[in-house]
């Protein structure tokens, strides 16, 4: 019989993930089916998404799927914007997280879904632009205590090359890498990000302390809040200008355009001496935050 951790890995999009995690919380009967489907051939075969169980049988005859893969399916119909605007976040540490220890996760409102594997294995998806007060109510609750590495994973879509079941499996994988020490993140931005991680480690973009990784998460926030949408996108083409009397000669111009604040934002992180991948990932962080509300 399969476990949940076995049905999540056969999800191949980020909605059927989350279908998975919904349907394991509100239906857990439909995956204690231990029934083999016939094998496969011309005229019969086991469902076509498990290839495990039977069919299940309709008014117009037998589907191509399994109840449990029907449900799933019908599930993820609904599910596709939600996925486009969330996240995966699989954690190997020493203890279960008191918040998770119900399997919902923390609040629930900011909480899509979760799955617990094991006493130190975790699953959680939740809204992107979560994750910033997500990772800090963890470190509230446990502080030093927790240790580990819980590793933040971007959902996908058909025709991307790798499934969710394949990151899934990727992210078990390399987390043996990691001694249990302290507790570290591992942001990954976009799914083929998985298959060569090394690149992006060597970039220093990947792997981070969870302390260093929260600092990271508020300097997006501050740069997202005082920066307009077309600032930013001016100030990245300034950014990778190759040309340093160019540079200079936009740059000036760039901050007539800004406000006191903004101006003092940028001056006081020297980020004309950034390092490109840092930009980088500052600009891929701006995803994963909220605006700051004005008094």
């Amino acid at each position: 019989m399969l476990n949940g951790f076995d049905w999540l890995r056969r999800s191949r999009t980020g909605s059927e993930l989350l279908a998975t995690l919904k349907v394991l919380d509100d239906k857990p009967d439909l995956f204690g089916s231990v029934e083999i489907g016939p094998p496969h051939s011309a005229l019969d075969g086991p469902c076509q998404r498990c290839w495990i169980h039977p069919r299940a049988p309709t008014r117009r005859g037998t589907s191509r799927y399994c109840q449990t893969c029907r449900a799933i399916l019908g599930e993820a119909s609904q599910l596709g914007q939600v996925s486009r605007r969330s996240i995966i976040i699989w954690g190997l540490v020493n203890r279960l997280p008191k918040q998770l220890e119900s399997g919902r996760g923390f609040s629930d409102s900011r909480v899509l879904g979760a799955y617990v594997h094991a006493p130190n294995h975790f699953l959680v998806a939740i809204h992107r632009r979560e994750l910033k007060p997500w990772l800090q109510e963890l470190v509230i609750y446990h502080g030093a205590a927790l240790k580990g590495l819980i590793q933040i994973l971007p959902t996908t879509g058909m025709g991307r090359g790798i499934t969710m079941g394949d990151m899934l499996c990727r992210a078990a994988h390399h987390e043996g890498r990691f001694s249990m020490d302290q507790l570290r993140v591992r942001f990954f931005s976009a799914p083929h990000q998985l298959l060569v991680p090394h690149e992006r480690d060597r970039r220093g973009m990947l792997t981070f302390e969870i302390t260093d990784f929260l600092s990271l998460l508020e300097m997006a926030a501050v740069f997202r809040t005082l920066l307009r949408p077309e600032a930013q996108q001016t100030l990245q083409q300034l950014l990778n200008l190759t040309d340093a009397s160019e540079e200079q000669f936009y740059w000036g111009r760039f901050l007539d355009y800004l406000n006191p604040e903004a101006k003092d934002m940028l001056d006081a992180w020297r980020i004309r001496q950034w390092p490109r991948p840092r930009i980088q990932l500052l600009y891929e962080l701006i995803e994963y935050v909220s605006f700051y509300q004005s008094d």
